[in-house]
């Protein structure tokens, strides 16, 4: 393992673990303890995390961790979600998406040959999605301008606004920071959310994929109230009771 692939892992245990311990990392790692010592004081001078006597923990003070580094996160879920939402696309139709670690799952899973050869149209504000697809000869990919965030590679401000609003995409695939029957589909961050809200508004349907760790969280922002959602997909960890309320409200949800 390089240093670079070794930094990487170390912040995705720190995601899923919200901790990291010198020693248990360095035999996890089959490092000696200095050498994570150094790892954890390079990710602290670029406020990835904070030091603590004998490891490190999230950054609270700073910027959530980049996206690259929570894509291993519950991977299996969001790969069941990606495999369950390209199933609803169709050739020549076009697709909204936002930036997120579920949407990208939904890019990689768009297969690279029929049924989906006549062609999709991939609109979107985030950098590594689009990234992914470009290579793709038969999608076409539609980016908006924007100021970038690099915590989640989208594109937010008036030019990505400006942008979105003259598209009529068929089908949105959001995602989410939570979704919750009252509070509706949230994120963290307010410039997203104003940008995710407009690919709603645009979409004939929009589909919101969370995997079961969003259900009944609320984030700061609302995207959009359930009533403007059709479908959501989620795996089967989702708290049925969640699930239910959200049925409730009239929208349909697919356990993948």
């Amino acid at each position: 393992m390089t240093r670079a692939e070794r930094l990487t892992a170390l912040l995705e245990r720190l995601v899923e673990q919200g901790r990291i311990d010198v020693e248990q990392s360095a035999h996890f790692f089959g490092v000696s303890a200095a050498t994570i010592r150094r790892d954890l004081d390079h990710l602290a001078d670029q406020q990835l995390l904070s030091r603590t006597h004998g490891g490190a923990v999230p950054n609270s003070t700073s910027y959530d961790l980049p996206l690259r580094y929570k894509s291993s996160n519950r991977a299996e879920a969001k790969n069941r979600i990606a495999e369950r939402a390209v199933q609803m696309l169709w050739p020549g139709c076009t697709v909204a998406m936002n930036g997120g670690t579920t949407t990208v799952e939904i890019a990689r899973a768009i297969p690279t040959s029929a049924p989906l050869h006549n062609g999709v149209t991939i609109v979107t504000n985030a950098l590594n999605i689009a990234t992914e697809l470009t290579v793709r000869p038969f999608i076409k990919i539609v980016v908006c301008g924007g100021v970038a965030r690099p915590q989640s590679y989208e594109l937010v401000g008036s030019l990505a606004s400006e942008t979105l609003s003259q598209l009529n995409p068929d089908i949105c695939f959001l995602g989410a920071t939570g979704i919750e029957a009252d509070a509706g589909v949230t994120t963290d961050d307010e410039d997203e959310s104003a940008i995710n809200r407009i690919m709603v508004t645009r979409a004939k349907n929009a589909v919101v994929v969370a995997d079961a760790s969003k259900f009944g969280e609320v984030g700061f922002s609302r995207i959009c109230h359930l009533s403007e959602v059709t479908t959501v997909l989620t795996d089967a960890d989702a708290d049925p009771e969640h699930v239910a309320r959200v049925r409730d409200r009239g929208v349909n949800v697919i356990v993948c």
